[in-house]
């Protein structure tokens, strides 16, 4: 059985836990919570568990201090099963006043309670870190070389060298598979495309309504998941999403249902749209501010358009669509490390920037996402320097690196004529 590398989540949970008492661990369904939080539990109480549900939810109602009695860091899976949990532990934390005493998981984030009189939630600012888990990146699951370093590159671009073995073929398949733990480590391509599916099937007949026990259609979430897809790296809005709607499928949903199915899928982190970067500019451009659509996984939206490997290589416009959602969770999954967001620009110029990796110190490097061939890369460095041409470097600093990121291609290097870095996405890591 394949076997795929420490993830760059396990470092950053242990720092979280010798900073703060406790740590949430958010992320979808099957990324690896429980797995990533295991590693470092030294007691664990699983709510999901049916043989001791019934008996968890009711002491969680009457006595939640025992639930949460045990050796330290003691795990709470599923937590939101029983959202006291989250004073409970603020409270606990307080009480111990220690660091690492508890993590938590969950694959869905808690209903806001209707009656005003429930509502328990403090925000645990200083005793409750959040981690969001993402889906596997191509380092992870040991399919990148790992040559480039996206951390190395903000200290450096002097040596920019690295390989990848990845061919159009591969990264049909690699976006299809996405980055499903259990995924990886099939024996079979054939079982790893069908846990992607299986995955997506979970989402559209039970998490959806399960997230706030609200009954949601699976045919409207199917033809909305579909127009999302469609719509990846756009910044479409939800009266686009409704035109695209009408076009290609046969019903009209309407606005508040689309906001409304949206907000599920974002809640059971389903959809991870990337905000805009606001920078100093030298001229009043106006930037556009709305959100870029994102899936969490890039098989999420393969299994929407019900498309496999071949489907993709057959339709570039749609792999390079799709392709960009992959090169976004790697990014999200590297930034992580580095303590830094990702972000989307866009003016009213239509001058896009596909990612920009933004630091805390505010370092940040630019990067245009291209499938592969000479003419797209030309095309993202000229837009690289004409992003750089308007930023105005009195008022911050000048971008780290400007880089694009490939889908295929042998090698990483950097472009002599203008600096320019073009890296295969086969060949990085954080």
């Amino acid at each position: 059985m394949k076997e795929y590398r420490k993830r760059v989540a396990d470092q950053i949970l242990i720092d979280k836990l010798e900073a703060m008492g406790a740590v949430l661990i958010e992320g979808p369904k099957y990324c690896g919570k429980t797995s990533l939080a295991l590693q470092q539990a030294k007691s664990v109480l699983l709510m999901s568990d049916p043989d001791h549900r019934s008996q968890n939810l009711s002491l969680a109602r009457t006595n939640i201090k025992q639930l949460l009695e045990g050796a330290t860091p003691r795990l709470i899976d599923e937590w939101q099963l029983a959202p006291q949990f989250w004073d409970a532990i603020r409270n606990e934390v307080d009480r111990r006043d220690d660091d690492g005493q508890f993590m938590l998981t969950g694959s869905s984030v808690p209903p806001k309670p209707k009656d005003e009189d429930e509502k328990i939630f403090h925000s645990g600012t200083g005793r409750i870190s959040r981690l969001k888990l993402r889906t596997m990146s191509l380092w992870e699951s040991g399919d990148s070389t790992g040559d480039v370093s996206l951390g190395a590159l903000f200290e450096s671009t002097d040596q920019v060298e690295g390989s990848s073995h990845i061919d159009l073929d591969r990264l049909a398949y690699l976006t299809c598979r996405g980055g499903w733990p259990k995924a990886i480590l099939k024996k079979s391509e054939k079982a790893a495309l069908a846990q992607a599916l299986e995955y997506y099937d979970t989402i559209v007949y039970t998490d959806i309504s399960r997230t706030d026990d609200v009954e949601r259609d699976p045919e409207l979430t199917m033809r909305l998941m579909r127009s999302y897809a469609r719509n990846q790296g756009s910044q479409a809005s939800v009266g686009t999403i409704q035109e695209d709607l009408k076009a290609n499928e046969t019903d009209l949903l309407g606005e508040n249902t689309i906001y409304n199915y949206i907000k599920a899928l974002k809640r059971i982190f389903v959809i991870e749209d990337a905000i805009a970067w606001n920078p100093n500019l030298r001229s009043k451009t106006a930037i556009r501010t709305s959100d870029t659509r994102y899936f969490t996984d890039p098989s999420i939206a393969t299994a929407a358009l019900g498309l496999g490997p071949k489907d993709l290589i057959n339709d570039l416009e749609t792999f390079g669509l799709i392709f960009e959602t992959l090169c976004i969770r790697d990014l999200r999954v590297y930034a992580s490390a580095l303590g830094g967001t990702v972000y989307h620009y866009r003016d009213k110029s239509k001058l896009e920037c596909d990612a920009v990796v933004h630091l805390r110190n505010g370092s940040y490097g630019l990067i245009e996402i291209k499938l592969g061939g000479k003419i797209p890369i030309e095309e993202g460095a000229r837009n690289l320097h004409a992003l750089v041409e308007k930023i105005d470097t009195t008022r911050m600093k000048k971008p780290s690196f400007l880089m694009v990121l490939t889908g295929i291609g042998d090698y990483a290097y950097r472009r002599p004529s203008d600096n320019v870095l073009v890296v295969p996405v086969g060949s990085l890591k954080n």
